[in-house]
């Protein structure tokens, strides 16, 4: 009986662990998603109001050299 106590102990102790993990993992997620949500939002404003700028933002994250 102590055995099969502490058998579900300690699986109750791995599922908390997993659920910890997951709600980490889950939160960086959400944050990425929402960095990358503004950003988005950035780039359209700036693609409104500035093209020629924003096509320089679009080169220097695709990797492109400036064309000078």
């Amino acid at each position: 009986m102590v055995r099969s106590m502490l058998g579900f102990a300690g699986f109750a102790l791995v599922v908390l662990l997993g659920l910890k993990l997951l709600g980490i993992i889950t939160g960086l997620l959400g944050t990425i998603l929402w960095f990358a949500f503004w950003g988005f939002i950035f780039y359209l404003i700036l693609r409104l109001i500035f093209p020629s700028a924003a096509d320089r933002v679009r080169d220097t994250i695709k990797g492109r050299p400036a064309s000078d």
